[in-house]
């Protein structure tokens, strides 16, 4: 019977080029290479064995399956992204670290394994299916080396024990005593190139490690929540690509919102709003030079043309997403269809303008050196959004109905307004001040008029809509109205009364069940992972600390056991939903641990300011109209 591990048990490692997710039973079932985006050599994630695996454990039967006796636990090793499983079983133990090498040429897999008490009986089996597991390989020996090849991949793997080929894989099966080790090394390279060279694999573990290490030590972030706030960061810097700067939403297609629905999408691109979301997380915790690169990422994505801005793109800024399914895979626990692109590059959503143009101008404020060619960018930027600030759009859920006019676009077209009359106000860039002054003001009122219920004392999802979105929790983060405005709070309690589960977590939105709802999709999901820590800053701004504090403290003790995050968590059967991990939900933590930090340390009377924008209105006629329309908070 195929194993069937819930997304949680798997750990993340990565090269920031490309990532594989290793299983608590030892096993690989997703990797993609040479980038994140290429197709998987190994798929069993979203199938079977034979759709590709690469399994490292003790002789059968191994762990997570029936009758095994193999006692397995498994951390990363420091502040680093070198997974560290150890298994005991009654003849011995053994420990194995998984890592991927930063590089600049081959990518590579490698796998230690070192005897630590008694004796073990041990087997590798490397199943090979590129193509998303559609595609057998030619497995055959070159120089003592075994080599996978099909059509323009081929994937070396070096060991120092002997390997057969058997029904399509590369096995092994040796035994390791106390103090012996047996290395493998998994190599990618174009099929028709030369071989790879066989790695040194300590001293690919050595400098791994360093590296790591080092990279973590720059980190400023230093209050109470160091060690999840850290394990985060790793996690986004994995997501990113190195080469370029773009950073994907997850490492991951398709895994499933809803155990055997079909919210199934494809995530690993860069869209604007995550990279950006992302950037200010690492902006805030000291790593400047992060945002510095995918500034010129963002210069090259969009070029000359921000008319035609796309909400997402390729990892080097390709612009074709197109959408298909793959058909030969039966999804995650059924769940289909598999999708890789996506439909969504083709949408409007106004709410990136604001993202971007906030992550430029928190850029500024960090002390990330001006460049022309930026200024440039958004200016035009600015221009174009003016011009269509009140379409309807798809909005940050990408919804797959009709548009709408979706309060938290309009709220982030604000933002975008607001940061580029900050930055001019400074001298940091040439614009003509009077009419986005006006345009401010002209968003405010009409977010405060069409946007509100006050009848419920509520914002609610988009204009003359009843139905509550947890988006609008950001109001008072991103300054367009103070924390101790009633329209505020009661946008808070309402998202609590009428969007939370009994244990307190939040859904993004309402769904319909099996009905097509308001997003355009049948089906259901979790609540959404960084919509929660979007309350716990709501909760904190407006003055609930410690609701504030036990949720987020909830939240963390959703992880897994490797300190990671999906998109989505499902409360009824208390599993983790969704791509794994996801850059939203790690950002979210990070965000989230500074502000309860911050206003943990500061006096009572700046709460309620701390990193928020002041919201700023230039008109008194709008400022009387939208305070006319608040209701007295009971």
């Amino acid at each position: 019977m195929e194993r069937l591990p819930r997304i949680e048990q798997y750990g993340l490692i990565g090269d920031m080029q490309t990532s594989a997710h290793v299983c608590d039973d030892g096993s690989i079932d997703w990797l993609c290479l040479p980038r994140f985006d290429s197709p998987a050599v190994f798929a069993g994630l979203l199938g079977t064995q034979k759709h590709g695996t690469w399994q490292i454990a003790p002789a059968s039967p191994p762990p997570g399956r029936s009758g095994s006796e193999a006692e397995a636990k498994r951390r990363y090793c420091g502040d680093s992204l070198v997974l560290e499983s150890v298994w005991r079983i009654p003849t011995g133990s053994v420990r194995v670290l998984d890592f991927m090498p930063p590089r600049d040429g081959a990518p590579q897999v490698i796998r230690i394994v070192e005897g630590l008490t008694g004796e073990v009986s041990m087997v590798s089996a490397m199943r090979p299916r590129p193509g998303y597991g559609s595609v057998s390989p030619w497995i055959h020996e070159v120089g003592g080396r075994m080599v996978a090849e099909a059509g323009a991949d081929a994937l070396w793997l070096d060991t120092c024990v002997q390997q057969v080929e058997k029904d399509g894989a590369i096995v092994s099966a040796f035994a390791v005593a106390a103090g012996q080790s047996v290395a493998f090394a998994l190599s990618w390279c174009p099929s028709h190139a030369a071989a790879p060279d066989v790695p040194d694999p300590e001293v690919a573990l050595t400098e791994t490690l360093t590296f790591w290490q080092e990279w973590a030590q720059e980190c400023t972030y230093d209050g109470p929540f160091r060690e999840p706030v850290v394990r985060s960061l790793i996690a986004l810097k994995a997501m990113t690509y190195g080469p370029s700067g773009g950073i994907v939403a997850a490492p991951t297609t398709s895994l499933p919102e809803e155990i055997g629905g079909g919210r199934n999408w494809d995530y690993r691109f860069t869209w604007l709003r995550d990279a950006s979301t992302t950037l200010a997380a690492l902006l805030g915790t000291g790593y400047r030079q992060e945002a510095q690169a995918w500034r010129r990422w963002l210069l090259r994505a969009v070029a000359g043309d921000p008319e035609s801005l796309q909400i997402m793109y390729g990892i080097t800024g390709e612009r074709d997403m197109r959408e298909r399914e793959l058909a030969w895979l039966p999804g995650y626990e059924g769940s289909t269809p598999v999708r890789v692109g996506n439909g969504a590059a083709d949408q409007l959503q106004l709410d990136v303008y604001g993202e971007v143009i906030e992550t430029l101008y928190l850029a500024h404020q960090s002390g990330v050196a001006h460049c022309a060619d930026t200024a440039v960018l958004h200016q035009r930027l600015v221009e174009h959004l003016a011009q269509r600030w009140q379409e309807p759009d798809e909005g940050i859920w990408e919804i797959r109905g009709a548009r709408r006019h979706f309060v938290h676009s309009k709220v982030m077209a604000w933002v975008a307004v607001d940061r580029t009359i900050r930055l001019a106000e400074v001298g940091a860039l040439d614009v003509d001040l009077p009419p986005l002054v006006e345009l401010r003001a002209t968003i405010h009122h009409e977010v405060c008029t069409k946007g509100f219920d006050p009848a419920r004392n509520t914002f609610t999802q988009s204009y003359g809509s009843q139905d509550l979105d947890a988006a609008t929790l950001l109001i008072p983060r991103v300054g367009f109205l103070p924390p101790n405005d009633p329209r505020v709070i009661g946008t808070v309690d309402a998202v609590r009364r009428e969007l939370s589960t009994p244990d307190g977590l939040v859904y993004r939105y309402p769904t319909r069940g099996k009905r097509t709802g308001a997003d355009g999709l049948a089906g259901d999901e979790g609540t959404f992972l960084l919509c929660n820590f979007w309350l716990v800053d709501a909760l904190a701004l407006t003055g609930r600390l410690g609701e504030a504090h036990a949720l987020f403290e909830h939240l963390l003790a959703l992880r897994s056991d490797l300190g990671l995050l999906a998109e989505e968590y499902d409360p009824v059967q208390q599993r983790q939903l969704g791509n794994f991990p996801q850059a939203f939900s790690h950002m979210g933590l990070i965000q989230s641990a500074r502000l309860l930090h911050q206003l943990a340390t500061q006096s009572s009377c700046q709460r309620g300011t701390v990193e928020v924008p002041a919201p700023r209105s230039t008109s008194r006629n709008t400022l009387q109209t939208c305070t006319s329309l608040t209701p007295q908070h009971a």
